[in-house]
C-alpha cells in the first residue's frame, strides 16, 4: 500500500494563552496542500516491524519516528498488530511548520487501518493520532479544518475552495525553527477570535486580518524567513503568511504567471508551487 502524506499550511495562527499544563492554548485553520512524503506499508517479510527513512535526512533513530510512535499508540489501543514492513521517503522539509512528521504518523494510521481491515472510525483514529503529536490529528482526515485546544481538537470540519489560486511555499535552505524556540518569544493574543472570520473576507482583506502570532518573534531571530514573506508580496501575492512556528512562508497568488515569477526567483530556499514541482535548494 502507497499513501502520500500531505504539508499543511496554517490560516492564521493566534496563541490565546499558556495552559496550566504547560502547553498552550491556540486556534488556527489548517488546511492541506499538495507538497507530498510517500509512505509505503507492506506485511513484514520478517515478522519484526521495521522502518526505513529515504530522501531527505531524517535526524532521528527509527524507533522515536512519529511513523513508528503511531504504529506503537495503535498497538497499545488495540493490541498486538501484524508486523509491517514500513518505507517512508521524506520529501517535505523538517522543521518548517508544514506538519510533514505529523503527516507521517497520520497516514501511517490510516493506511494500517485499511491494509490491516481494522475498520476504524475517522473519530477512532483521531483519539490515537492525538496521542501521537499535536498535529496528527488533522491529518487522519482529509479537508481544511479550525483546530484548536493544543492543535489537536478538530473544532470544526471547513470547507475552503482554494482552485482559483496558485500557492508558492519555500524555507529558507539550512533554517529551522524548533517549536520549543517559536512558543518562548511568541506573543499571546488571549481575546483574539478565530481564524474562520478573516477567512469569511475577500482575500484582498487577509493581509490585515489573519495573523500568525509566531511571526514577530520568528521574524527577529531569523530575518531570512521575514525576505521570503517580503519578497512573495513583492511579487504580487493576494497573502503571504509563514506556516505554523516556521520556518516556511507561503504566499497565496491570483495569477498563475507571478507565481511563477515568485518561485523562480526565490533562490537558496526549499521549494514547491502548486500544479508544478518543488525544488531542494
Amino acid at each position: 500500500m502507497i499513501l502520500f502524506p500531505t504539508a499543511k499550511i496554517n490560516l492564521g495562527l493566534r496563541v490565546l494563552g499558556k495552559r496550566p499544563d504547560g502547553y498552550h492554548e491556540l486556534t488556527t485553520v489548517m488546511m492541506p496542500v499538495g507538497w507530498c512524503d510517500v509512505l509505503e506499508i507492506v506485511p513484514s517479510r520478517s515478522g519484526v516491524t521495521e522502518l526505513h527513512t529515504h530522501g531527505r535526512a531524517v535526524d532521528c533513530p527509527p524507533e522515536k519516528n512519529l511513523v513508528m510512535k503511531a504504529y506503537r499508540a495503535l498497538a497499545d489501543d488495540l493490541g498486538p498488530l501484524p508486523a509491517v514492513e514500513i518505507h517512508l521517503e521524506k520529501i517535505i522539509p523538517d522543521g518548517a511548520g508544514l506538519g510533514g512528521g505529523s503527516a507521517d504518523a497520520a497516514f501511517t494510521l490510516r493506511g494500517l487501518n485499511e491494509l490491516l481491515g481494522l475498520g476504524l472510525s475517522d473519530a477512532h483514529l483521531r483519539r490515537v493520532a492525538a496521542r501521537v503529536g499535536a498535529d496528527c490529528p488533522f491529518f487522519a482526515t482529509d479537508g481544511a479544518a479550525l483546530c484548536t485546544g493544543t492543535g489537536t481538537t478538530i473544532a470544526e470540519e471547513l470547507q475552503l475552495d482554494m482552485s482559483a489560486y496558485t500557492l508558492v511555499i519555500a524555507k529558507p535552505e539550512g533554517v529551522s525553527v524548533s517549536t520549543a524556540e517559536a512558543y518562548a518569544g511568541v506573543h499571546l493574543s488571549p481575546g483574539a477570535a478565530d481564524p474562520t472570520e478573516a477567512l469569511r473576507l475577500d482575500i484582498s482583506q487577509w493581509r490585515q486580518a489573519l495573523v500568525n502570532d509566531f511571526e514577530t518573534s520568528v521574524f527577529a531571530r531569523h530575518p531570512e524567513i521575514a525576505a521570503v514573506k517580503e519578497h512573495m508580496y513583492a511579487c504580487g501575492a493576494a497573502y503571504a503568511s509563514m506556516s505554523g512556528s516556521g520556518a516556511a512562508v507561503y504566499g497565496i497568488f491570483e495569477s498563475q504567471r507571478l507565481a511563477r515569477v515568485a518561485f523562480d526567483t526565490l533562490d537558496g530556499c526549499d521549494k514547491w508551487i502548486s500544479g508544478g514541482e518543488q525544488t531542494v535548494g
